[in-house]
């Protein structure tokens, strides 16, 4: 629960990246949080007549960021991290689909809390899960990934995935782990009315979300799209993620994977798509005239050899991008707040070198920009009066980053920084690095357990 709306806890002495529509930073300042939402924030200390106030901070040494958002991630993938570590994404798929279509609720249950403490651990105050692997007979695995989001704290989007289009279909999914059209409409809808909440400070919201042009229909595409119009809910997926899926969607459907999209509803402002590595000037146009948002995962992306996103373009062109951690069998680590750091590198491999992006960027991304993605830009990533209290105090004054004079330099450049404190909705989830709300030591142990269970399970196939 957040706190009461008399209560107030008071964070000063700190820099403050607001990562608001002018960028405003304070070199020391504070945040007042009142309840669940910000109530003021600026250049100095707090007023010392403030009423009700049960806690004061001081953040010396700290900066301040709006919380970390991830817009893309596989959470069931947490038990099979470190397999298949040289292959590309499509051999990739292949060597792990056996595998992961034998997961049921209770590997879900673990795999959720491993994904989401390592998140949480470092900065994460808004976290989604594609999930879109439903075995038969496997229990309420959407139900399993939700609980654990609510007992970790985070505020949570479940993207309630599915695939119909299995081997027999020219698909890669085993034909047991796929659903069928009526009954993954069926069960999305489901989700979607039992667990969805469209409120302003909604901590468990849904989006439909069919997993990729390669393991699902068409016909899955277009009815999905309806569906999450007509319940007012978002719509995600994979695209455009490597050369083979691109050739895939011109030899079957006879265009390439944006135009394909379009022609079954699956461009616009309620969409967004995680990877997006190869698009061409037109996609990138379409995307910025539909305003559909990109989901960028560095790490995964370069895991699995996909190739480099054209962020920079993207972002001069006006598509919203935000940051994806990606499931953990392709980023073993799990982190976000690494990605920003990565993002930054890697697209400076790209054509625009150096000039590629810089920290700020990089932070606008994995906050503000994952918030567009998600539909949530009004109540969270920056730090405005009225907002939801979803923020981080970063320790910048240790050995690590006490010699880099700008603090967003040493958060997005540095070594990861130790997150003092975190906060959702104005609780306190995380203290000087571990979770308050989570037996860290429990869920290593679970995770590792249900994994070697899985691997067992995979083993006698």
């Amino acid at each position: 629960m957040a706190p009461s709306a008399a209560q107030r806890i008071v964070i000063e002495n700190c820099s403050i990246a607001t990562v608001d529509a002018n960028d405003t930073e304070y070199a020391s300042g504070h945040i007042v949080i009142a309840g669940n939402r910000i109530e003021s924030i600026g250049a100095g200390r707090a007023p010392e007549n403030l009423a009700d106030v049960e806690r004061r901070i001081d953040a010396s040494g700290h900066l301040v960021t709006p919380g970390l958002i991830n817009t893309h991630h596989h959470f069931y993938q947490w038990i099979t991290r470190g397999l298949a570590t040289d292959h590309n994404l499509f051999n990739w798929l292949v060597a792990l689909y056996p595998t992961w279509a034998r997961i049921d609720e209770e590997m879900v249950y673990a795999a959720a809390q491993g994904s989401l403490a390592m998140m949480a651990r470092g900065g994460v105050t808004t976290a989604m899960d594609h999930h879109y692997v439903f075995p038969q007979g496997s229990g309420d695995l959407s139900g399993a990934v939700i609980r654990a989001a609510r007992e970790m704290g985070v505020r949570f989007t479940l993207a309630r995935g599915s695939m119909d289009r299995s081997e027999k279909d020219g698909g890669l999914p085993p034909d047991f782990a796929v659903e069928t059209l009526e009954g993954a409409l069926a069960a999305t809808e489901e989700t979607v009315k039992k667990h969805h909440d469209a409120s302003f400070d909604a901590m468990t919201q849904v989006a439909v979300a069919p997993c990729s042009p390669f393991s699902v229909s068409t016909e899955l595409m277009r009815q999905g799209a309806e569906l999450a119009r007509r319940l007012g809910v978002r719509l995600h997926t994979h695209g455009s993620e490597t050369v083979e899926e691109e050739k895939f969607c011109h030899e079957l459907f006879g265009m390439g994977p944006t135009d394909y999209f379009e022609s079954t509803g699956w461009l616009g402002e309620d969409v967004w798509m995680a990877h997006c590595v190869h698009m061409n000037d037109s996609d990138i146009a379409a995307f910025a005239r539909t305003k559909t948002g990109v989901a960028h995962c560095p790490s995964s992306n370069a895991r699995l050899a996909a190739g480099i996103a054209r962020v920079p373009d993207m972002l001069a062109a006006g598509v919203p991008v935000g940051l994806g951690v990606d499931g953990t069998a392709s980023n073993e680590s799990g982190e976000l707040h690494t990605e920003l750091r990565n993002a930054l590198l890697i697209n400076r491999l790209g054509a625009h070198r150096e000039a590629a992006l810089n920290a700020r960027q990089a932070l606008r991304l994995g906050t503000h920009g994952g918030a567009t993605v998600l539909g949530r830009a009004e109540q969270t990533g920056s730090l405005e009066a009225g907002k939801l209290a979803d923020l981080v105090l970063w320790k910048l004054d240790t050995l690590a980053h006490a010699s880099i004079a700008d603090p967003v330099t040493a958060l997005v450049f540095g070594a990861a920084a130790p997150v003092t404190a975190s906060f959702v909705n104005g609780r306190q989830i995380v203290e000087n690095g571990r979770l308050l709300h989570a037996d860290e030591d429990a869920i290593a142990h679970s995770t590792r357990t249900e994994a070697q269970r899985l691997a067992r399970i995979a083993a006698q196939r």
